[in-house]
């Protein structure tokens, strides 16, 4: 496979993973801290795929607090951190925590100055080169509507008013898409700069807050996001990832349509799905012919979806546009996908089915929205 040297987001390289999570605490808590940090510590560490922690605190204010933990790669700790298990293990810390930021990211240089490695070992787990892009992260959640509410939905997401897009000189909005498969939704957003100060300042605009409120009453999962762990779970278990994000290594044509594919997995296959689709679309990347410019999967469990931005009609080409072209392809996308979920039963060779499966994995969108200064 050609590779395409336009991956900006990739949880599929293999490096290895360091995570840092800043933690400012509440005056007098950090004993209740460490016992639930020992907890979770004993938890994580037989966690596969994790390989150590650690625990540290600032030298020059006492509340502020770091854990560091290594990761054999991406994979395992996005199953680690979106899993109902962690959800649980980490609720008594976060009444311990004023304020909190995680990142991520992957090990591309290190140094052994007392055990010089070969080449080879060197390279081993390490990012391989190093990703480009506009700087634009892209972030989606997904939740579902009680059966029947779904047209009032529609109507409330589409007509809120747009909050203020920009957060400071180098921090912004970029866009919000938003799309339906039945009752499910799937919310996309583009960032410019600190992703988390935009999630934070749009979910303080009274514009977004009354559209929250207002479909509260039609969400199968309940939430209160006036209380603070109600809606960590609520987004923590919303939270979409986005495993890998690429662009065609040409210019940006002009007149860019955005879809979002629903690709619903036969269960326990939703990883190996997104890897399929990401794989495809890297090597689709240097085909000057495809009618997809960009591509960014995501996954949660046996959800996956795959917003691309493309120059043309999806049925003028609809095995570009599902991501299967090549020898073969359609049937290893066969085997993952939950034909039945999407309405579609019988082989993907027959040019028929494609179009009845791209029909039914595009989502309906619901609101494009691209900030004015974009």
């Amino acid at each position: 496979m050609t590779k395409s040297a336009r991956v900006s987001q990739s949880a599929f390289d293999g490096s290895r993973l360091r995570v840092i999570l800043l933690l400012d605490l509440y005056e007098g808590a950090q004993e209740q801290f460490l016992d639930a940090y020992e907890h979770m510590r004993n938890k994580v560490a037989s966690v596969p795929g994790h390989i150590s922690d650690q625990l540290c605190q600032s030298i020059e204010n006492p509340s502020q607090w770091l854990i560091t933990s290594e990761w054999e790669s991406a994979l395992p700790f996005l199953a680690w951190v979106n899993s109902e298990e962690h959800i649980q293990i980490v609720r008594p810390m976060h009444s311990c925590v004023r304020d909190t930021r995680s990142m991520r990211y992957s090990v591309l240089r290190e140094t052994h100055p007392e055990q010089p490695l070969t080449p080879e070992a060197a390279r081993a787990g390490l990012q391989t080169t190093a990703r480009v892009g506009a700087g634009v992260t892209r972030h989606a959640l997904t939740f579902t509507v009680k059966p029947g509410s779904e047209s009032k939905v529609v109507e409330i997401l589409a007509n809120y008013d747009a909050p203020e897009t920009r957060i400071n000189g180098v921090t912004r909005l970029h866009r919000t898409s938003l799309f339906m498969h039945g009752n499910r939704v799937v919310r996309a957003v583009e960032v410019e700069g600190d992703l988390l100060a935009t999630l934070c300042h749009v979910a303080a605009q009274p514009e977004v807050q009354a559209v929250e409120e207002a479909i509260n009453a039609h969400l199968e999962q309940d939430r209160d996001l006036s209380d603070s762990d109600s809606a960590r779970v609520f987004f923590t278990r919303a939270a979409l990832p986005a495993m890998q994000h690429v662009e065609a290594d040409r210019p940006e044509p002009a007149g860019l349509r955005r879809h979002m594919l629903y690709y619903p997995a036969v269960a326990g296959h939703g990883l190996e799905l997104a890897r399929f689709l990401a794989h495809q679309d890297e090597a689709a990347a240097n085909d000057p012919d495809s009618l997809v410019y960009a591509s960014t999967v995501f996954q949660r469990d046996d959800v996956v979806t795959r917003m691309i931005d493309v120059t043309g009609e999806l049925d003028l080409d609809p095995l570009s546009a599902l991501g299967i072209k090549g020898q073969g392809k359609a049937a290893e996308l066969e085997r993952h996908l939950d034909g039945a979920a999407v309405g579609v039963e019988g082989s993907l060779d027959s040019e028929r089915t494609l179009h009845r499966l791209l029909a039914h994995a595009d989502m309906m969108p619901v609101t494009d929205r691209v900030s004015a200064d974009s």
